[in-house]
């Protein structure tokens, strides 16, 4: 391997999000060992989840590029991240998982911070549209609509199942408006496998979306607020540089 610098962190899916931001259109090679609360952009590049472990896959492995996701929010700002974001039900957990429940461990902590923000929150309307596209525009009456780079976000949970973080595409996921227990009944398919077959989860592979709400809210990406909707969100293919385990 060639002589480049090494920018490594530890940390989670918002640590890496500030790596590949600061680093992004440079040759820097990117590492990442996983010490955060989710994880799920380390789980999809194919990292142990220990961090010492990480760091011995990391050491053995060859540099790949890897996609990544910008978002522009209604305030002008324009920012990647690397695994998951959205609106709704989501960017609201996204409070409680960083405050009041953070000291639970990975998934604890980021399905109480869900089932938190779930009582009194009232569904959200959606239209999504896909630029430079032949999709159809969406719209819906949703608990959050979601566009992801990995097939979990949330410490594991299989919203994307089908995604990946090298096939130039995201996936967006609209999950319609649903009951408290209609959502406890969801938790342990989207923990396993992500296969809901319910008319009530959309699923749509694109290169960009534009979400555009009803009410006034936030987008997050990888647990972090980053802006205000209406937002456009698109793929960045072959964005970084990292070490890790070639895909299978």
């Amino acid at each position: 391997m060639n002589r480049r610098r090494l920018l490594l962190a530890m940390g989670g899916d918002g640590t890496f999000q500030g790596l590949a931001n600061a680093a992004f259109g440079s040759d820097i090679l990117l590492g990442i060992l996983p010490a955060g609360g989710g994880n799920d952009f380390a789980v999809a590049l194919g990292l142990p989840k220990n961090p010492v472990a990480a760091a011995e896959a990391v050491l053995r492995s060859q540099p790949r590029w890897v996609d990544l996701v910008r978002v522009r929010t209604a305030d002008g700002r324009e920012r990647l991240y690397a695994g998951g974001g959205g609106v709704g039900l989501d960017a609201e957990a996204a409070g409680y998982a960083s405050g009041a429940y953070r000291r639970l461990p990975g998934r604890q902590r980021y399905i109480a911070a869900a089932l938190r923000a779930l009582r009194g929150f009232a569904p959200l309307q959606v239209r999504a549209e896909f630029p430079e596209s032949e999709l159809p525009p969406i719209e819906s009456k949703v608990l959050l609509a979601g566009v992801l780079n990995t097939p979990t976000y949330g410490a594991g949970l299989r919203l994307a199942p089908e995604a990946q973080i090298n096939d130039s595409w995201i996936d967006a996921v609209f999950l319609d408006d649903l009951s408290f227990w209609g959502v406890l009944q969801l938790l342990p398919r989207l923990v396993r496998s992500g296969d809901l077959r319910t008319p009530q989860v959309k699923r749509v592979r694109a290169k960009r979306v534009k979400l555009t709400t009803n009410r006034p809210c936030m987008f997050h990406g990888d647990g972090e607020i980053i802006g205000p909707a209406p937002v456009e969100i698109e793929v960045v293919p072959h964005a970084v540089q990292l070490l890790a385990p070639v895909a299978g």
